[in-house]
């Protein structure tokens, strides 16, 4: 692909930021601060575009909480003006770094997601006998700033673009070592991480000439019919990820095994002519409506609030063969409503 240039001019212009100031708003309307900047979002969005323009721009401290499930881990929360500034980066930046990636990849992109990424892994399954199950080792943390950096150097030759996202690389994760890791809560580092393995899906297509790969996130299958070629892909996928991006597999989690046993991905497990939910995706949407049961009881969220929420657990599901599961399990909720 070759470098692109010019970004950064499209990306301070004041519609942009204005546009990317609607979209961080966007279910954030109770809180004080951020109703502020919106009261004031035209003179707000001038004084953003300065500091920009400027280079005088810098993020402000994170604010972290830990979430426990579907496993624990450290959410870093940017200021709502740091927000701004990564919507309006990735309204430009990132169409073209869609660009760079494999068709197979599902994360962070338009018209792809986990739903799309489960439907193909089933199509894979029925073409295969065997699969690799892998995920990466603390991804996030795990991430090699003057790494990702080269990569972006690979793709823009935009000076200005290049100084912004490296400061927003450089924005130190609380507890992580100095050139490492970058936060899970911005939207930047979501492009970032999805962006900073595409040199590993080029390697099993292009090199390996691997016919039935996919990736979601950090989270990425091999099938074959040769159960002995997945061990040498695996060996050959420890070795890149170690000589060329500085990571490890959780090899806890790292499996082949045939699809009869089904595939165990994105909270489903998939079979031929088959998707299952996973019974820990299934008891932690149970407890999450008989949470949101209580809190409309109780009058704490609306009756609109508690049909949203079932009516979006209820699409997820959906994607699974789980009619019986939908029955038994939301028709309390629909008859509260």
């Amino acid at each position: 692909m070759k470098r692109v240039g010019h970004l950064f001019e499209r990306i301070v212009t004041f519609e942009n930021i204005y546009s990317a100031a609607k979209k961080a708003w966007q279910g954030k309307r109770a809180n004080k601060k951020i109703a502020s900047f919106y009261f004031n979002l035209e003179n707000e969005v001038i004084l953003l575009r300065e500091e920009l323009l400027h280079g005088n721009y810098r993020p402000g401290p994170y604010g972290t909480f830990e979430i426990r499930e579907p496993k624990p881990r450290q959410i870093c929360s940017s200021g709502f003006r740091d927000r701004v500034v990564h919507h309006a980066i990735c309204n430009i930046l990132g169409p073209i770094m869609d660009q760079t990636l494999i068709f197979d990849t599902f994360a962070c992109r338009v018209g792809k997601g986990n739903h799309s990424a489960i439907h193909r892994a089933q199509s894979f399954s029925g073409k295969s006998k065997y699969f690799l199950k892998c995920d990466i080792r603390k991804y996030f943390p795990s991430i090699d700033h003057a790494i990702l950096k080269n990569q972006l150097r690979r793709i823009l030759k935009d000076p200005q673009l290049l100084t912004l996202l490296d400061i927003i690389i450089d924005h130190q994760v609380p507890d992580s070592p100095i050139g490492k890791g970058i936060p899970i809560g911005n939207l930047t580092s979501q492009f970032f991480a999805n962006f900073y393995l595409s040199p590993l899906d080029h390697f099993l297509r292009e090199r390996l000439a691997v016919k039935h790969y996919l990736r979601y996130m950090d989270d990425f299958i091999v099938f074959a019919d040769d159960k002995a070629q997945l061990h040498e892909t695996l060996d050959a996928i420890r070795n890149f990820l170690a000589k060329n991006l500085q990571l490890q597999l959780k090899e806890k989690v790292t499996k082949i095994a045939p699809v009869t046993e089904g595939v165990a991905f994105l909270g489903f497990r998939i079979y031929k002519s088959l998707v299952r939910i996973q019974r820990t995706n299934l008891v932690r949407f149970r407890k999450k409506i008989r949470m949101n049961e209580a809190a409309y009881i109780a009058g704490r969220i609306s009756q609109v609030d508690l049909i949203n929420s079932v009516s979006s657990m209820v699409a997820h599901i959906r994607h699974a063969d789980s009619v019986s599961v939908r029955r038994k399990d939301f028709e309390i909720s629909l008859r509260l409503a």
